[in-house]
């Protein structure tokens, strides 16, 4: 089966279960000042799982692109890969708790519909997978809650043994240090020739290390929230989040024992083959999956940089191009590669497309890497550090350590790795004060104020001119900071007239609808938006319209917002206009 009839099936299984499909949000997390990119499908959720309702109602089902790069040393294996496709479905709410917009499921009805797609013949919409190749994990308890008996019991009786069920202390999922999170339950597929049987707990462990066993799927039961890296109570409402990572899925259905051998990668790694002079299994995998992260990156407005988002592009870029020179790959191969991918995902993900032909981004920063890698090779030949050759020259890690060992130089790699230790906590410590802007976080009265902010900068546009656009935005739960494009004071009389407008669309209980349209249409339709370039070809339009019809704002947005401006609690009330630089004015209101 392959991989767009595995999509397909997924989306139309939930839909038949009253899921909603939502689309993929950007690998730029939108208002988010927590991460460099959307690493799991969960998170452009957070703000739902936390409690705010979602406008598509309870029940959601849709297909993630995600970013994924702590693991880089380990991409070349089996199952490792930077960007990857994360199907999901997810219940927000609890089970008893109907209310108009979808009712809510857990443990039960997760674990079934996990067990039923993977295990159900084709001709009913599964993927007709082994039952008898499937291993599970459940939660096996700790500090924070007690050993998830429930889930295992729920797989009992759909026929799981109790000797494929697996008790882990592990098995607990959380996005980050802070946010929702829960015990989880793990499906693991058996992708050896002749089948592995029944398991002990050593066994299983040994099985999974060695990449015998998959994990293709996993059912978080999210209850609980973390603050600060540590468990502080249960959430308002209990959450069902479930991830099914695409690339793993094929690599299953397709009989492989690895994700690069499925039509996902297939046709890159020939091409590679086929063209390498010098032809290494690593190699040809490494270059295949940095070429596909670096397209979709720049498909979402990412650039390659010396800092955050650019910096790892780059890193990616500058490992594909190392490795592409081992093994005698051309950059017009390379540029081959990206218009492969291009053409690949076009009915996916359109945007991939437009950005990958031509004199593409990943191309122009190839060119420019190959003056710095013959330098850095000269430097190498003169016996320089290798932690310089690293860090300076931008020469993979392991790498580095490869061409030392090649010259029968020493190497202290512990040194090393503290020094490479260091170097990349400054990088994260850099980054981390870069990412102020947008929302501080996802309690409700941020995102009132949220919602409250699109309002004011349409008010701002009504009274001031179209040549008003937002320069820059920081809501927290007590005040919102915004940054506008004007070039002189405002004056009282407009600030009163913008604050009346904010309160009349609040009262007028107006409802927030989120739409998916092509930037281009978006454009031509008079949305507001800043930073155009950093959105994809399809964007979300969020419109405050009001029972009466008027529309008192429409803005690219990511999210999240109110469901309607009844919700909002308060009297918006700009407390400051100042300057912020040249040509921009600063805006500070709170609701009272």
């Amino acid at each position: 089966m392959q991989s767009e009839e595995i999509r397909r099936r997924f989306i139309e299984f939930f839909k038949k279960r009253d899921h909603a499909v939502i689309p993929s949000a950007s690998l730029v997390p939108q208002d988010d000042p927590s991460v460099l990119f959307t690493t799991a499908g969960m998170q452009p959720l957070v703000p739902y799982l936390l409690g705010a309702p979602h406008p598509k109602g309870r029940r959601l089902v849709g297909v993630q692109k995600c970013v994924r790069t702590q693991d880089i040393e380990e991409v070349g294996d089996n199952t490792h890969d930077t960007f990857f496709e994360m199907l999901g479905n997810w219940s927000l709410g609890d089970p008893k708790s109907p209310d108009g917009i979808g009712q809510g499921y857990f443990k039960e009805d997760a674990i079934r519909w996990s067990y039923e797609f993977l295990t159900a013949h084709k001709d009913k919409g599964g993927l007709g997978l082994d039952s008898e190749r499937l291993y599970i994990t459940v939660f096996g308890g700790n500090d924070n809650a007690q050993r998830d008996d429930e889930s295992a019991e729920i797989w009992q009786k759909l026929g799981i043994s109790k000797e494929r069920i697996f008790f882990l202390e592990d098995n607990w999922w959380s996005p980050g240090e802070s946010g929702p999170c829960g015990p989880d339950s793990e499906m693991f597929y058996d992708v050896t020739d002749k089948g592995l049987g029944e398991l002990s707990h050593e066994e299983f462990v040994v099985a999974d290390e060695r990449q015998m066993l998959v994990e293709v799927w996993n059912d978080v039961f999210m209850e609980y929230e973390k603050k600060d890296g540590k468990v502080v109570g249960k959430l308002v409402q209990k959450n069902v989040d479930t991830g099914a990572g695409l690339e793993r899925l094929a690599m299953v259905m397709q009989g492989k024992n690895n994700i690069f051998d499925t039509d996902l990668f297939n046709p890159v790694t020939q091409y590679i083959q086929k063209n390498s002079k010098k032809y290494e299994e690593k190699a040809a995998r490494i270059i295949a999956d940095h070429i596909r992260t670096s397209i979709f990156l720049v498909a979402d407005g990412v650039f390659p940089s010396n800092k955050d988002r650019g910096y790892i592009l780059r890193r990616l870029i500058r490992r594909a191009s190392v490795y592409a020179q081992k093994i005698d790959i051309t950059i017009s191969d390379l540029n081959t590669i990206a218009m492969m991918y291009g053409e690949q995902y076009k009915n996916t993900y359109p945007e991939v497309f437009d950005v990958s032909g031509g004199e593409n981004e990943i191309i122009v920063e190839l060119k420019k890497f190959q003056e710095t890698l013959v330098k850095g090779l000269k430097k190498f030949e003169e016996g320089i550090d290798p932690f310089i050759l690293a860090t300076t020259y931008g020469f993979p890690i392991e790498l580095t350590k490869e061409l030392v060992k090649e010259r029968g130089a020493g190497i202290d790699e512990e040194q090393f790795n503290q020094e490479m230790k260091k170097h990349q906590e400054l990088s994260r410590k850099g980054a981390e004060g870069k990412f102020k802007g947008g929302l501080a976080d996802t309690d409700p009265k941020t995102v009132m104020l949220h919602t409250a902010t699109h309002l004011m900068l349409a008010g701002l546009r009504k009274y001031l001119g179209d040549h008003v656009h937002q320069a820059g935005s920081n809501i927290t739960p007590e005040r919102t900071r915004f940054d506008f494009t004007h070039p002189e004071k405002v004056s009282q009389e407009i600030l009163n007239k913008v604050e009346a407008y904010v309160n009349e669309a609040i009262q007028k209980n107006a409802s927030i609808e989120m739409e998916k349209i092509p930037k281009q249409q978006a454009k031509e339709n008079g949305v507001e938006g800043s930073f155009w370039e950093k959105y994809p070809d399809e964007v979300n339009v969020y419109k405050v319209v009001a029972p009466d019809g008027i529309i008192y704002s429409q803005e690219l947005c990511g999210g999240p917002h109110v469901r309607n401006t009844g919700e909002i609690k308060g009297i918006f009330k700009i407390t400051k206009e100042e300057a912020s630089s040249s040509g921009v004015r600063r805006i500070k209101a709170v609701l009272e």
